[in-house]
């Protein structure tokens, strides 16, 4: 099932094997692309017989910026480098998605220049601590709006620079996933308190990326659906979202965690939110895309035909290894 062809939006990729966004830090300290970043995804995309690439997450505002050498998307000088890298994806036969993101209070104020904003004032629970322990600063609604606008900017980019699609980031405890979680967001206006109100955000996003691309290009978003910690986000929480999301559009959901991240405490087994993503799947039409612990093709084989997801996504396998699938068939 792996090598069959499934399509998201208008897009049609080669087989279901992704290689999900996994930060390499790569690029120059202001975010541009760089000969080694081209040749890390020049040589996956050439030898690893994949379906697509959905490139590491790129800030879309300085004050988005989780990191010195994150990749930029945050400025129209930041095309040239990028339709470079689509080109050497694209010549090794696979697609490219780029996948958009504002750190919001997990950006430090060392990468920003100054304090970082989240949903409410409340510094992020997770272990070990993403950003420097600053409080944040509670974002305003002309400030959300602000942020929309910064969505639709980079995802217009990322079309002007050739990519293929473009990705939403609400996972990990970054700023999308700090306004779903009800451990970050204690909100008591019309984006905080029920679950309608922490996604308003999701949709004004939504909605600004596609007003700006267009109905027919390929819009995915990377839920961090459960935070897998008590008063935080749950499967039912993710599932209402994930219903949500592709009524507004989205062409594809990525599945992963919230506020415990990538990782999940206490399971290191091939495809750890599996539980999320095959409840997530039964209740949307849209493919959903399944990524952690997945080390095998035997594994994405498996978790495919048990109806887990409609694609998988090897991370770190192929973040080690750019011929992963040579090595991986037993």
């Amino acid at each position: 099932m792996g090598n069959q062809p499934i399509r998201i939006g208008k897009m049609e990729i080669t087989n279901r094997i992704v290689m999900p966004p996994i930060a390499t830090y790569r690029s120059t300290a202001d975010g541009k692309v760089t000969e080694d970043l081209l040749s890390y995804y020049g040589e996956r995309a050439k030898n690893s017989h994949i379906g697509m690439i959905i490139t590491e997450h790129s800030y879309i505002a300085l004050r988005g910026k989780a990191k010195e050498h994150q990749l930029s998307i945050s400025d129209d000088r930041d095309i040239p480098g990028l339709s470079r890298l689509t080109e050497v994806i694209h010549q090794g036969g696979t697609k490219a998605m780029a996948q958009l993101n504002h750190a919001g209070s997990a950006a430090p104020s060392s990468a920003t220049g100054g304090r970082p904003v989240s949903a409410s004032g409340i510094v992020l629970p997770t272990v070990p601590m993403m950003g420097d322990g600053v409080v944040p600063e509670q974002l305003t609604r002309e400030q959300i709006a602000a942020v929309a606008a910064r969505f639709a900017d980079a995802a217009e980019r990322a079309k002007r620079a050739g990519y293929d699609g473009a990705e939403i980031h609400s996972a990990h405890a970054y700023l999308l996933n700090q306004f779903y979680s009800p451990l970050t967001n204690h909100r008591t206006d019309e984006y905080g308190g029920t679950l309608d109100n922490r996604l308003r955000i999701h949709r004004e996003v939504i909605r600004a990326v596609r007003e700006r691309v267009g109905a027919d290009y390929p819009l995915a978003i990377r839920l961090g659906g459960c935070d897998y910690m008590e008063g935080g986000s749950t499967i039912a929480d993710a599932v209402y979202a994930a219903k949500v999301f592709e009524q507004e559009g989205i062409d594809l959901i990525d599945v992963s965690g919230g506020m415990c991240r990538y990782t999940r405490a206490g399971h290191d087994e091939p495809g750890y939110f599996q539980d999320l993503s095959a409840a997530i799947r039964n209740a949307v039409s849209v493919p959903v895309m399944l990524t952690g612990g997945i080390r095998t093709l035997r594994q994405a084989e498996q978790l495919l035909d048990a109806g887990a997801a409609d694609l998988i996504g090897v991370g770190r396998e192929l973040l080690k290894n750019p011929y992963w699938p040579d090595g991986a068939k037993e």
